[in-house]
C-alpha cells in the first residue's frame, strides 16, 4: 500500500522504542487512542495527526515512536496476537488441567476481554487487505485451542482435536461479536456460556 503524506512520517520504517515508563505510557496512550479511532472511522480515513491529537501527543513523538500509520497498525496487530498466545498458553497450563465446565467459562471470559482488541485487528486487517494476515491469526489460534484441548480432554482420539478447536473457535467468535451495553447482552453471554460448557462437557 502507497501511504499518502498525511500517514507517513520522517525517519526509519520502524520507530524508536520506549526505553522510560513516561515513554511506555506515551505509547500506550498512542495505541490507545488509535484504537478508538479505528474502530470509530475505519483504518483508511484515521490521519497520524488524529491520533496524536486524540492520545494528547506532540506530533514529533508520535512520529518517534511510529513512523507511519502502518506501523501503529503493525504494532496494535502483534499485540492481539501475542494476548491470545499468551492466553491460550497460561490456560494450558494451569495445573491440574481445567475441568471442561472450567474451561468453557474461562474462555468466554478470555473473550470478552479481548473483544475490542479483536475488533480493531479485524478492521485493520479488512482495512489493509491482510487476508494472510488473518489466516495466520486463525491458524494459530486453532494449533493453541487444539492444543489446550489435548490437555483438558486427555481421553479423546488425538483425530478430534483439529475439528473440535474449529468448532470451538466459531463459538468463541460469537463471543467476540456480541453487543455491547444492549439489553440482550448478559443474556446472550449467558447462552454462550451454556453453549461452550455443553460441547465440552458432552
Amino acid at each position: 500500500m502507497t501511504a499518502s503524506p498525511s500517514d507517513t512520517g520522517p525517519g526509519a520504517a520502524q520507530g524508536t522504542a520506549p526505553k522510560r515508563e513516561r515513554g511506555h505510557a506515551r505509547v500506550a496512550a498512542i495505541l490507545q487512542a488509535a484504537t478508538a479511532l479505528f474502530l470509530d472511522k475505519g483504518y483508511e480515513a484515521v490521519t497520524m495527526t488524529e491520533i496524536a491529537a486524540r492520545s494528547g501527543t506532540a506530533i514529533g513523538s508520535l512520529y518517534r515512536f511510529f513512523p507511519s500509520k502502518e506501523s501503529v497498525a503493525d504494532a496494535l496487530l502483534g499485540t492481539f496476537a501475542e494476548r491470545l498466545a499468551e492466553g491460550l498458553a497460561a490456560l494450558q497450563a494451569h495445573t491440574p488441567p481445567l475441568a471442561p465446565a472450567r474451561l468453557a467459562d474461562a474462555l468466554v471470559d478470555f473473550m470478552l476481554e479481548l473483544r475490542t482488541q479483536r475488533s480493531v485487528a479485524l478492521a485493520l486487517i479488512d482495512g489493509r487487505g491482510l487476508e494472510a494476515r488473518r489466516m495466520q491469526l486463525r491458524e494459530a489460534m486453532l494449533a493453541d485451542l487444539g492444543k489446550l484441548l489435548a490437555t483438558a480432554l486427555p481421553d479423546l482420539a488425538p483425530a478430534r482435536y483439529p475439528p473440535m478447536a474449529a468448532a470451538l473457535l466459531h463459538l468463541l467468535k460469537g463471543v467476540g461479536q456480541l453487543p455491547q451495553g444492549g439489553p440482550m447482552e448478559q443474556p446472550l453471554l449467558d447462552e454462550f456460556r451454556r453453549l461452550v460448557r455443553a460441547y465440552l462437557t458432552a
